[in-house]
């Protein structure tokens, strides 16, 4: 049974940037949220040519940061028009997904014809959050609470731990996972495949133009001697593990007229997305019940997937999820993930889709894309793309 192609008039994504992403507390440390997001959005009205007083508004994923609606804040410091909105929205994780997915349901409700969408998320200059004490002090905490202490309310490792236990997924599958993602990384750099999304960022110390987050000098001996870190006995460990990143991702959301105007040959066409909530001690897989529920509405089976982005915050709830959908690894992730690259919390799963429109380059008409990522709190957002021709 043939696969139903996307709707005529989908929105559809042109074109995907990133900054590069850095370790926390490393390249990017001095650089603010909307700073890391401004030289992005420029970049793609510049090389698209998009007239900035045509953007209808600038939808930005973050987690961690101040508050101020930094998509607003990052437009004005993008030099777009004072007329041009912005909207912040919070999934946590899946922001910069989410935000995608909004921007293309706007598009499709009529709500504009071009949008800026994306995520940022500095770690490194979030601020310290506290909590008012009754004497009037304040007692500082390092997370916001996801879900309510009766449901329990555990931290991502523990989760990541939960998941990987109960799907009998090993200590040797995981490191392996993540020494797999840092060598298609540093493969990938090496080979030139990120250096077409990668936006340069200035900072007081330079300006930083590449990934630093893959380690060269892994391997399985290394990653053989990391202890578990969040349970006695347990298999998740800092190597299997994503670390924290600092950067920003957007995409150009545009109706197909305003593509045809910018000379656009071939875009990324928005089939649909699902996002769904599952227990919070197993967050991990809230991508595969997203994923799963997005598939079976666009009667797409797993295996006409020609290429996924799963953000890889652990090795272990990544694997559980491609058990669970019976998704071919080797379609996933094909240049590397968060395990290597880092995961900047909001802005990760916006990287998911700039990396998708990067690698449908390479592939022919009609192929479908799907991004997925889980978040705190137990919710997951998949969305689905298909390659298309103007």
């Amino acid at each position: 049974m043939p696969v139903p192609s996307a709707e005529p008039g989908a929105p559809l994504l042109l074109l995907g940037r990133r900054t590069p992403l850095a370790r926390a507390g490393t390249a990017l440390a001095d650089v603010p949220v909307h700073r890391l997001l401004a030289p992005v959005l420029g970049a793609l009205l510049e090389q698209t040519g998009l007239a900035p007083e045509r953007v209808a508004d600038v939808v930005v994923g973050n987690a961690v940061g101040a508050g101020g609606n930094p998509a607003r804040l990052a437009a004005l410091e993008a030099g777009l028009p004072q007329s041009v909105p912005g909207l912040t929205v919070d999934r946590q994780c899946g922001s910069g997904l989410d935000a995608v997915v909004l921007a293309c349901r706007l598009a499709r409700a009529g709500a504009g014809r071009a949008f800026l969408a994306g995520g940022a998320e500095s770690i490194s200059t979030a601020p310290l959050r506290g909590r008012r004490q009754e004497d009037g002090g304040v007692e500082f905490y390092r997370r916001a609470q996801f879900a309510p202490e009766h449901l329990g309310d555990p931290d991502m490792g523990e989760a990541a731990e939960t998941v990987a236990r109960e799907h009998g997924i090993g200590r040797e599958r995981q490191d392996a996972f993540a020494l797999r993602s840092h060598r298609r990384a540093l493969a990938a750099a090496a080979a030139g495949a990120f250096t077409g999304e990668l936006v340069p960022v200035r900072t007081p110390h330079g300006a930083v133009t590449a990934d630093n987050g893959p380690r060269p000098r892994l391997d399985a001996a290394l990653l053989a001697r990391f202890p578990p870190v969040f349970a006695a006995g347990g298999t998740v460990t800092a190597g299997n593990s994503c670390g924290d990143a600092d950067g920003a991702a957007a995409v150009l959301v545009a109706d197909p007229a305003t593509a045809r105007e910018l000379g656009t040959a071939t875009a990324l066409a928005f089939r649909g997305a699902a996002t769904v909530g599952v227990d919070p001690a197993r967050l991990g897989l809230g991508a595969a019940v997203a994923a799963r529920r997005l598939l079976a509405e666009q009667a797409v089976p797993v295996r006409a997937l020609a290429a996924a982005e799963f953000n890889e915050a652990f090795a272990g709830q990544v694997l559980a999820c491609t058990d669970l959908l019976g998704l071919d690894e080797e379609v996933l992730n094909a240049e590397g993930g968060a395990l290597a690259l880092g995961h900047a919390y909001g802005a990760s799963g916006a990287v998911s889709v700039v990396r998708l429109l990067a690698r449908a380059r390479d592939l022919p008409e009609g192929s479908l894309l799907l991004a997925m990522i889980s978040s705190a709190g137990g919710i997951g957002t998949a969305a689905l793309f298909e390659k298309v021709a103007l």
